[in-house]
Protein backbone atom coordinates (compact mmCIF):
# COMPACT_ATOMS: atom_id res chain seq x y z
CA UNK A 1 0.00 0.00 0.00
CA UNK A 2 2.79 2.43 0.88
CA UNK A 3 4.52 1.79 -2.45
CA UNK A 4 1.29 2.54 -4.31
CA UNK A 5 0.68 5.70 -2.25
CA UNK A 6 4.23 6.96 -2.75
CA UNK A 7 4.29 6.17 -6.47
CA UNK A 8 0.94 7.83 -7.10
CA UNK A 9 1.88 10.83 -4.99
CA UNK A 10 5.04 11.46 -7.01
CA UNK A 11 3.33 10.99 -10.38
CA UNK A 12 0.31 13.13 -9.54
CA UNK A 13 2.42 15.85 -7.92
CA UNK A 14 4.72 16.06 -10.94
CA UNK A 15 2.17 15.77 -13.73
CA UNK A 16 -1.25 16.84 -12.42
CA UNK A 17 -1.43 19.04 -9.33
CA UNK A 18 -0.12 22.28 -10.81
CA UNK A 19 -2.12 21.81 -13.99
CA UNK A 20 -5.30 21.14 -12.00
CA UNK A 21 -4.90 24.30 -9.95
CA UNK A 22 -3.97 26.41 -12.97
CA UNK A 23 -6.48 25.20 -15.55
CA UNK A 24 -9.37 23.80 -13.50
CA UNK A 25 -9.14 26.20 -10.59
CA UNK A 26 -8.58 26.04 -6.88
CA UNK A 27 -12.22 25.16 -6.03
CA UNK A 28 -12.00 22.10 -8.30
CA UNK A 29 -8.60 21.15 -6.91
CA UNK A 30 -9.74 21.42 -3.28
CA UNK A 31 -12.91 19.41 -3.99
CA UNK A 32 -11.37 16.69 -6.17
CA UNK A 33 -10.12 14.37 -3.42
CA UNK A 34 -13.30 14.54 -1.30
CA UNK A 35 -15.34 13.78 -4.43
CA UNK A 36 -13.14 10.75 -5.17
CA UNK A 37 -13.39 9.64 -1.53
CA UNK A 38 -17.17 10.06 -1.63
CA UNK A 39 -17.36 7.95 -4.79
CA UNK A 40 -15.10 5.37 -3.17
CA UNK A 41 -17.35 5.27 -0.11
CA UNK A 42 -20.40 4.72 -2.31
CA UNK A 43 -18.60 1.84 -4.03
CA UNK A 44 -17.63 0.51 -0.61
CA UNK A 45 -21.26 0.69 0.50
CA UNK A 46 -22.25 -1.38 -2.55
CA UNK A 47 -19.33 -3.82 -2.26
CA UNK A 48 -17.92 -3.86 1.29
CA UNK A 49 -14.77 -5.84 0.51
CA UNK A 50 -11.16 -5.35 1.54
CA UNK A 51 -9.96 -4.49 -1.97
CA UNK A 52 -12.25 -1.45 -2.07
CA UNK A 53 -11.10 -0.37 1.40
CA UNK A 54 -7.46 -0.57 0.28
CA UNK A 55 -8.16 1.34 -2.95
CA UNK A 56 -9.99 4.12 -1.08
CA UNK A 57 -7.14 4.37 1.44
CA UNK A 58 -4.55 4.63 -1.33
CA UNK A 59 -6.54 7.33 -3.12
CA UNK A 60 -7.11 9.23 0.13
CA UNK A 61 -3.48 9.19 1.21
CA UNK A 62 -1.96 9.89 -2.20
CA UNK A 63 -4.56 12.57 -2.86
CA UNK A 64 -3.87 14.27 0.45
CA UNK A 65 -0.13 14.35 -0.20
CA UNK A 66 -0.23 15.24 -3.89
CA UNK A 67 -3.33 17.44 -4.24
CA UNK A 68 -5.07 18.48 -1.01
CA UNK A 69 -1.99 19.63 0.88
CA UNK A 70 -0.55 21.75 -1.96
CA UNK A 71 -3.99 23.27 -2.61
CA UNK A 72 -4.32 24.07 1.10
CA UNK A 73 -0.91 25.73 1.00
CA UNK A 74 -2.16 27.99 -1.79
CA UNK A 75 -4.91 29.19 0.56
CA UNK A 76 -2.26 30.29 3.04
CA UNK A 77 -0.80 32.73 0.53
CA UNK A 78 -3.82 34.95 1.19
CA UNK A 79 -2.91 35.62 4.82
CA UNK A 80 0.01 37.41 6.44
CA UNK A 81 3.01 35.52 7.77
CA UNK A 82 2.02 35.78 11.44
CA UNK A 83 -1.48 34.42 10.82
CA UNK A 84 -0.08 31.62 8.69
CA UNK A 85 2.34 30.46 11.36
CA UNK A 86 -0.33 30.61 14.05
CA UNK A 87 -2.97 28.80 11.99
CA UNK A 88 -0.91 26.01 10.45
CA UNK A 89 -0.07 24.20 13.71
CA UNK A 90 -3.69 24.41 14.80
CA UNK A 91 -4.84 22.94 11.50
CA UNK A 92 -2.13 20.26 11.38
CA UNK A 93 -2.41 19.21 15.02
CA UNK A 94 -5.87 20.05 16.30
CA UNK A 95 -7.90 19.66 13.12
CA UNK A 96 -6.09 16.72 11.48
CA UNK A 97 -5.02 14.72 14.54
CA UNK A 98 -8.24 15.62 16.33
CA UNK A 99 -10.16 14.63 13.23
CA UNK A 100 -8.36 11.28 13.16
CA UNK A 101 -9.28 10.67 16.79
CA UNK A 102 -12.86 11.82 16.30
CA UNK A 103 -13.32 9.65 13.22
CA UNK A 104 -12.06 6.61 15.16
CA UNK A 105 -14.55 7.35 17.93
CA UNK A 106 -17.38 7.89 15.45
CA UNK A 107 -16.52 4.64 13.65
CA UNK A 108 -16.54 2.78 16.96
CA UNK A 109 -19.79 4.45 17.98
CA UNK A 110 -21.48 3.63 14.69
CA UNK A 111 -20.29 0.02 14.55
CA UNK A 112 -20.31 -1.03 18.18
CA UNK A 113 -22.76 1.47 19.63
CA UNK A 114 -25.36 1.50 16.87
CA UNK A 115 -24.48 -1.85 15.31
CA UNK A 116 -24.00 -0.45 11.80
CA UNK A 117 -22.11 -2.50 9.23
CA UNK A 118 -19.32 -1.34 6.95
CA UNK A 119 -21.71 -0.47 4.13
CA UNK A 120 -23.77 1.84 6.35
CA UNK A 121 -20.67 3.47 7.81
CA UNK A 122 -19.39 4.02 4.26
CA UNK A 123 -22.58 5.90 3.43
CA UNK A 124 -21.99 8.15 6.45
CA UNK A 125 -18.44 8.64 5.16
CA UNK A 126 -19.79 9.61 1.74
CA UNK A 127 -21.90 12.28 3.43
CA UNK A 128 -18.86 13.59 5.29
CA UNK A 129 -16.91 13.65 2.01
CA UNK A 130 -19.73 15.67 0.39
CA UNK A 131 -19.50 18.28 3.17
CA UNK A 132 -15.71 18.28 2.73
CA UNK A 133 -16.07 18.87 -1.04
CA UNK A 134 -18.56 21.70 -0.53
CA UNK A 135 -16.19 23.29 1.98
CA UNK A 136 -13.32 23.03 -0.51
CA UNK A 137 -15.37 24.67 -3.25
CA UNK A 138 -16.42 27.45 -0.88
CA UNK A 139 -12.85 28.11 0.31
CA UNK A 140 -11.49 28.02 -3.24
CA UNK A 141 -14.09 30.52 -4.43
CA UNK A 142 -13.48 32.81 -1.44
CA UNK A 143 -9.76 32.70 -2.14
CA UNK A 144 -10.28 33.66 -5.77
CA UNK A 145 -12.62 36.54 -4.95
CA UNK A 146 -10.28 37.87 -2.25
CA UNK A 147 -7.09 37.40 -4.29
CA UNK A 148 -7.44 38.07 -7.98
CA UNK A 149 -4.13 36.89 -9.38
CA UNK A 150 -2.60 35.10 -12.35
CA UNK A 151 -4.29 31.98 -10.95
CA UNK A 152 -7.65 33.58 -11.77
CA UNK A 153 -7.62 32.42 -15.36
CA UNK A 154 -10.54 32.16 -17.74
CA UNK A 155 -11.05 28.52 -16.68
CA UNK A 156 -11.26 29.51 -13.02
CA UNK A 157 -13.76 32.26 -13.75
CA UNK A 158 -15.95 29.88 -15.76
CA UNK A 159 -15.85 27.22 -13.04
CA UNK A 160 -16.71 29.73 -10.33
CA UNK A 161 -19.61 31.44 -12.11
Amino acid sequence: MDLAVNSQTILVAIFATGRMAKYLGLPFTLASIPVLIGAGMMILAAAPIIGVVVAVQIIRRAGNYAISRPAREILFTAVDRETRFKAKPVIDIVVYRGGDMLSAWVFTGLTQGLGMGLASVALVGAGVAAVWAITGIYLGRRFLTMNPSPMTSTANLKLNS
